[in-house]
C-alpha cells in the first residue's frame, strides 16, 4: 500500500511543470527542465564558426544560455542587424534570440570598408592594366585608320555628287570605324555585352536630341536630297513661297537668291525641298502676255488683226510658237484683249520687251483710229435729272498721220546680264560653300 502511494505523488510531481508550460501559451514542443551547457556551448560554437566565415560581424560577441542565443556588438550595414539574426534562426537547438547588436558610429570603422574597396578596386585595375592599354591601342588603331581613309579625296569625290554629300560620306566611315574600334577594345576585354548597355543609351539620347532639334534634322535632310537631285541651277530665276530671283547658291542649310530689285534672298532648305518652285529659266522660250481694252463700237476683228500684225513686226517675238490675240470679256465700257508672244528669253528681256509691245500695240490700235477708251463713272446728285439721258458717245480717235507712225525698237538682255555677272561675282567669293554643281542630275 506504501508503494502504490509512492508511485502516485512521483508521477504527480513530474506532470506539474508540463502543465505549466503549457498554461503560459509557449510555442509547442518540450524544454528540458535541467540546462545542457554542452549543447550551449555546441550552439555557440557553430554560430561562431558562421560568424567567423562572413565580412562585417567581427565585433560581434555570441552567448548561449539554455538555447537562448544573446547577440552583442556592431555592424556597419543596419541590414546586417536583421540578416544576422535570420542566419542564428536557423541554426538548430536555437529556442530564442536576444539580438543587441546594434549599427556603429565610429569614423574609422565606417571609412575601413571603403577605404579596402578602393584599395580592391586599385588593385584589379593594376592588374588588368596591360591588357587594358592593348585594348585601347587597337581600338585607337581601328580608328585612326578610318580617319586616314576618309581624309583621301578618292573615292568620295568621284561616288558622292558633290562636295557636300562627299563629306557625309567620310563622316559615316569615321564613325563606323569608331564603333569598330570600340567593339575590338571591349572585346579583347570580354565586355561585349557592355556594348549594347551603351547602343541602347546613345540610342535614347539620339531619340531625345532628334525631337528637340527636329526642324534642324529635317533642314538637314533637305539639303541632302535637293543637293542630290537639284531642281535649279545657279543663275536660274525662280519662284519659291512668292519669292522671285536667280538663284545664287545652295548651302548646307539654306538656299539663296538675288531677287529683281538686287537684294539677298534666304529660304531655309526644308521649305524649298516641300514649296512649289517655279523656273523660269528651264525653257529658253518663254511667253508674255498683257490685256487691253478697245472702243465698244470698233471692229473686234480688225482689232485683233491689228494687235496680231503689231506684235509680228517685233524683232524679238518668235515666229514659232506665234504669237496670239483672244477676247477676253466685256468691260464695263470696252472690248477686253489679251495678247500673247513668245521670246528667247535668255537674249531678250521679258519686262523690256512686254513694255515695248505694249507701246507698239497701243501706236498701231490709234493710227488705224480706234480708241482705247478708259472706265466712265456716273455721279448722282440732288440736282441730278431723273431721267435717264444717253450715254456720251466716244471720244473720236484721229488717224495718226504716217509720218509720225511709231518704229518697233530692239530688245536686248542687259539686265539680266549684269544681274547674272552679280551672281557670278557672289559665286566665286564663296566656291566651296554651293552644293549646285552642273554635272549633278536635275529633276
Amino acid at each position: 500500500m506504501r508503494l502504490l502511494l509512492s508511485l502516485f505523488l512521483c508521477a504527480a510531481i513530474l506532470s506539474v511543470p508540463a502543465a505549466a508550460q503549457t498554461g503560459n501559451g509557449q510555442p509547442d514542443g518540450t524544454i528540458a527542465v535541467e540546462s545542457d551547457a554542452d549543447q550551449d556551448a555546441a550552439i555557440a560554437g557553430r554560430i561562431r564558426e558562421i560568424i567567423r566565415q562572413l565580412d562585417g560581424y567581427t565585433d560581434v560577441t555570441v552567448s548561449v544560455a539554455d538555447g537562448i542565443v544573446t547577440l552583442r556588438g556592431t555592424v556597419i550595414d543596419p541590414a546586417q542587424i536583421t540578416a544576422l539574426a535570420d542566419l542564428v534562426a536557423r541554426v538548430e537547438g536555437v529556442v530564442a534570440i536576444e539580438n543587441e547588436v546594434v549599427e556603429s558610429t565610429d569614423l574609422r570603422e565606417r571609412l575601413d570598408p571603403a577605404v579596402q574597396r578602393i584599395e580592391g578596386r586599385i588593385a584589379q585595375i593594376a592588374a588588368v592594366l596591360p591588357l587594358i592599354l592593348v585594348a585601347a591601342g587597337a581600338g585607337a588603331l581601328v580608328a585612326v585608320a578610318g580617319f586616314f581613309i576618309a581624309s583621301r579625296k578618292w573615292p568620295w569625290e568621284r561616288i558622292a555628287p558633290n562636295a557636300f554629300i562627299a563629306d557625309i560620306y567620310r563622316q559615316i566611315l569615321r564613325l563606323g570605324f569608331i564603333i569598330l574600334g570600340v567593339v575590338l577594345a571591349l572585346d579583347l576585354l570580354n565586355l561585349t555585352a557592355l556594348m549594347g548597355t551603351i547602343l541602347g543609351a546613345a540610342g535614347i539620347i539620339g531619340l531625345a536630341i532628334g525631337f528637340a532639334v527636329r526642324d534642324t534634322v529635317e533642314n538637314f535632310i533637305a539639303s541632302i536630297m535637293l543637293s542630290i537631285r537639284q531642281p535649279f541651277r545657279p543663275k536660274d530665276l525662280v519662284e519659291i513661297e512668292g519669292e522671285l530671283g536667280h538663284v545664287i547658291r545652295l548651302t548646307s542649310r539654306a538656299t539663296i537668291l538675288l531677287s529683281l530689285d538686287g537684294n539677298h534672298v534666304r529660304l531655309p532648305n526644308a521649305t524649298v525641298f516641300k514649296a512649289k518652285i517655279i523656273n523660269y529659266t528651264r525653257n529658253d522660250e518663254r511667253r508674255f502676255t498683257f490685256a487691253l481694252g478697245i472702243d465698244p463700237e470698233a471692229d473686234i476683228a480688225k482689232a485683233q488683226e491689228i494687235v496680231l500684225s503689231a506684235l509680228t513686226e517685233l524683232p524679238f517675238v518668235l515666229e514659232t510658237p506665234a504669237p496670239a490675240v483672244w477676247v477676253e470679256g466685256l468691260g464695263a465700257s470696252t472690248i477686253d484683249l489679251t495678247a500673247a508672244a513668245w521670246i528667247m528669253q535668255h537674249h531678250t528681256s521679258i519686262g523690256m520687251a512686254k513694255g515695248e509691245a505694249i507701246r507698239v500695240v497701243k501706236a498701231r490700235l490709234e493710227e488705224a483710229g480706234i480708241g482705247m477708251p478708259e472706265p466712265t463713272y456716273r455721279l448722282v446728285g440732288p440736282q441730278t435729272p431723273t431721267t435717264t439721258s444717253a450715254a456720251a458717245p466716244a471720244r473720236p480717235v484721229t488717224p495718226t498721220p504716217p509720218e509720225t507712225r511709231v518704229e518697233a525698237q530692239h530688245i536686248g538682255a542687259e539686265e539680266q546680264t549684269a544681274l547674272e555677272t552679280m551672281i557670278e561675282v557672289e559665286r566665286e567669293a564663296l566656291p566651296d560653300d554651293d552644293l549646285l554643281r552642273r554635272e549633278a542630275p536635275q529633276e
